[in-house]
């Protein structure tokens, strides 16, 4: 994919003087008011932002292949919908990724959603992962869960996506209709039938003849996205693409190899909240 700069001014237009200004000031106040990674607290530098690099290349990173070769995400969504591409940022493989996602999701840090999903977009420029995608689709949350939250983390995901790529937001074009209860301790097969019907295609006609990029925080069974995936399709001719800050790859190996209605549990030790996390648990 080409990234635009076509907007971009020449360097010479600017005297260097206001910028050095400017990083003097930036300097004072991160002095004066020092910022803190929010995976291991220590103190970030003044080109950090929200997480050190450090905690940045902790991340056990999902490899995504291209060129037509298909990993494992990919095939999880086989024959169920029209998928192009899948892919992952890191592994949910450990704690420390574990507290990341709880951190903005739970604990009112949306920004460092929309941060590594500028990161996740910058490292992934090289590749064929956003080649061809027309628009940039987040997840939506029920109306009420989004008043409790105050916010929708899929949406912060997609503004870092879009910041970098350039690819539009398609905004309010399915809708949650049904709050669904908790996945929790539920078998892929009962998963499937809880987010069956719980959302409705409000605008087919943005999505019609695009090929769409739907965004998610975490990706477990894929029973949540799946069901989006299939309400988005119903719009003539819509080709889809999926993305995830993390991947709980250890449960999903499992469930390919695996029947279906086995029952399962994926145990992570809490350390920032005391409650696990599923994707479709708190979606």
């Amino acid at each position: 994919m080409q990234f635009s700069t076509e907007n971009r001014w020449p360097m010479q237009h600017f005297s260097s003087k206001p910028f050095l200004h400017l990083s003097l000031l930036h300097d004072l106040a991160d002095f004066l008011f020092p910022r803190h990674c929010v995976m291991c607290r220590n103190r970030l530098n003044t080109t950090e932002v929200h997480i050190c690099c450090g905690c940045i290349r902790s991340l056990h990173r999902v490899v995504y292949h291209g060129d037509g070769r298909h990993g494992a995400i990919e095939r999880l969504f086989w024959e169920r919908i029209p998928i192009e591409r899948a892919t992952s940022f890191f592994y949910y493989d450990s704690y420390e990724a574990h507290n990341l996602i709880h951190v903005f999701k739970y604990f009112n840090r949306p920004t460092v959603a929309q941060t590594l999903g500028r990161m996740f977009a910058e490292e992934m420029k090289h590749t064929d992962f956003f080649d061809g995608v027309d628009g940039l689709v987040s997840l939506p949350l029920h109306w009420q869960k989004r008043i409790q939250r105050g916010y929708n983390q899929s949406d912060y995901i997609v503004k870092g996506l879009s910041e970098v790529t350039g690819i539009p937001i398609l905004r309010n074009t399915v809708r949650r209709i049904r709050n669904n209860p908790s996945q929790t301790h539920l078998s892929h097969q009962e998963r499937e039938e809880n987010v069956r019907g719980i959302f409705k295609l409000t605008k087919p006609e943005v999505v019609s003849h695009k090929h769409i990029l739907l965004v998610d925080d975490v990706l477990t069974t894929g029973s949540t996205l799946t069901s989006c995936a299939m309400e988005l399709a119903r719009a003539e001719d819509v080709r889809i693409s999926i993305f995830t800050l993390a991947y709980a790859h250890e449960m999903i190996d499992f469930l390919i190899h695996e029947p279906r209605d086995m029952e399962y549990e994926f145990h992570v030790r809490p350390t920032v909240a005391e409650d696990t996390y599923s994707e479709e648990e708190e979606c």
